[in-house]
């Protein structure tokens, strides 16, 4: 069974694919994500939401990034951190089912693993953000068991 961890790299490597090479995200899902998890049928279909729905959404979560790094351009940020940026923000907004708290650890253990030394810090912080914002705006909605986040006094 794959882990939801590793459906996540592989949506990155498709992201990274298709944000270098420009490929239809049709080519992308038939040569990076449906080969690994053909097998596992529910792994595929997250994989191919996560994917697609990051894809569909890119701008709208571009703008939210843009808000919370101060003094710089999306452009100019590593791609790898970009794409963790991107696909967290659109677990945030897309996925109900998913805690923020363990889109956070999931996006910071995948930045450990590919990105610079920095990046952990630096996605955590923009996230932090960037969910404050959304929480204030009314923009998460997350439904399922244990995924009440706030305290009652």
């Amino acid at each position: 069974m794959t882990h939801r961890r590793e459906i996540r790299e592989t949506v990155l490597q498709a992201l990274y694919a298709e944000e270098l090479s420009r490929d239809s995200w049709e080519h992308i899902l038939k040569v990076i994500i449906k080969p690994g998890l053909k097998s596992e049928k529910d792994a595929l279909k997250f994989a191919e939401n996560l994917f697609l729905r990051t894809l569909n959404h890119q701008e709208e979560i571009d703008e939210i990034i843009q808000k919370h790094i101060k003094n710089w351009k999306i452009e100019r940020l590593t791609t790898i951190d970009k794409l963790i940026l991107r696909i967290a923000l659109c677990e945030f907004l897309y996925f109900e089912q998913i805690p923020t708290k363990v889109t956070i650890n999931e996006a910071l253990e995948i930045a450990k693993k590919y990105s610079t030394s920095k990046s952990s810090n630096f996605v955590n912080g923009i996230l932090d953000a960037a969910l404050e914002e959304l929480r204030e705006a009314d923009r998460i909605n997350k439904k399922g068991r244990g995924l009440i986040e706030s305290s009652i006094n």
